[in-house]
């Protein structure tokens, strides 16, 4: 494995590319047609969507994988957990099956349905709520303005995965302190294997799940160079499956941009950590600085109870390259007054701690847009 690194990058476009009017899963499908038992599609929001078969040790695997991530957060047998994840025909869908090897009682409500959710956590009294954390902070509202007491309700543990920001203190303090709950995160990669990586209820980052199946490195994400595994290392997420029947990738670009942790965790696992600061194809350039979105967002955050944490980045250009200052609307707390005092604060902070010029405009509540799902932080040009 030392010498992985002299092998190509496999991506997502490489796979696309291979795809015929005879094989629509692509040039990697090593396995014949009848040993396969379960072919998903992709959620990404652009292109066409990937097929993913799995033979049944495939699934089995993804199974496993899944189980040793969702178990570190404390989840366990008896356990009553309502998800909002409409999985069935995505690979998070592997999830479900976890939820069940793992021996909790499934609550699924899937997504679009926020009233039928809270009745679900009213009536049913489940333990853990699954959803994408912007989600988790949408119930929150809802439920603040509607007088609907969630700090008490039965949910002690949030698990949030499909997107990143779970992992991020202030977003993390206000879905806590609203919910009374535990949060931690989940994250995995559709062609790879789902939730690969598990926060444990130590809250310092997701424990790799994966090991003697998949093997990930680290990359600069400009120069693909290899970047050594150890504490405080950050790059991005390259993957290649060591068992895997159906359809097997070599170094796997992720485009996930995280900070890895090797040090020992209290809990007592030696897996390492990571800690997912954004997407690489997510990313904006301001004059030579990297702009990660959530980065943004968790900056902003810093400024509540002011504001709502909901925030939008309005580039220029459809170019990942951005002239200053950088547009930013951010969402105003529920009643509060636009403050060219707070808009000044908020440009300032975004520059000491990000090292860009931004423009601060700051929106009513409500405003900008919601979702049961993965949120965009990003509103995209014209021909962007």
């Amino acid at each position: 494995m030392s010498d992985i690194a002299a092998l190509p990058f496999t991506t997502k476009d490489d796979l696309r590319q291979s795809r015929t009017e005879d094989n629509a899963i692509g040039g990697h499908l090593a396995a014949p047609l009848d040993d396969i038992q379960r072919i998903y599609s992709t959620s990404g929001t652009t292109g066409t969507p990937s097929y993913i078969p799995l033979t049944k040790q495939d699934l089995a695997n993804w199974v496993a994988i899944s189980s040793i991530s969702y178990a570190a957060s404390g989840v366990r047998a008896g356990h009553r957990l309502v998800s909002t994840y409409n999985a069935g025909p995505f690979v998070a869908g592997v999830t479900l099956d976890a939820f069940a090897a793992l021996g909790l009682c499934h609550i699924p409500v899937g997504a679009g349905n926020t009233e039928r959710l809270m009745s679900a956590v009213q009536l049913l009294n489940p333990d853990v709520l699954a959803c994408t954390p912007s989600y988790a902070l949408h119930l929150a509202e809802w439920a603040d303005a509607r007088n609907v007491d969630i700090r008490n309700s039965s949910v002690k543990r949030i698990l949030v995965a499909g997107e990143p920001g779970g992992g991020e203190p202030a977003l993390r303090a206000r879905i806590e302190d609203a919910w009374g709950a535990r949060v931690t995160e989940a994250m995995g990669i559709g062609d790879i294997s789902v939730s690969l990586w598990g926060e444990c209820e130590r809250q310092s980052g997701m424990h790799f799940s994966g090991r003697g199946l998949v093997h990930f490195e680290l990359v600069d994400p400009e120069t693909g160079a290899p970047v050594p595994i150890e504490d405080g290392a950050t790059g991005e997420l390259v993957y290649t499956h060591l068992a895997h029947q159906s359809a097997p990738v070599l170094r796997f670009r992720s485009r996930d941009h995280v900070v890895i942790h090797t040090g020992p965790c209290d809990c007592g696992r030696t897996a390492p950590r990571v800690r997912c600061i954004g997407r690489t194809d997510d990313m904006l350039i301001v004059r030579g600085v990297n702009v990660f979105p959530t980065a943004v967002r968790e900056v902003v955050n810093e400024f509540a109870p002011a504001v709502s944490g909901v925030i939008s980045i309005q580039p220029t250009s459809a170019d990942v390259k951005q002239q200053p200052p950088l547009p930013i609307k951010v969402e105003l707390a529920a009643e509060q007054e636009p403050d060219d005092g707070l808009a000044d604060r908020i440009r300032q902070r975004i520059r000491d701690k990000l090292v860009f010029t931004s423009a601060i405009d700051l929106v009513p509540h409500g405003s900008l847009p919601r979702t049961d799902y993965k949120s965009k932080l990003v509103e995209k040009t014209k021909g962007g």
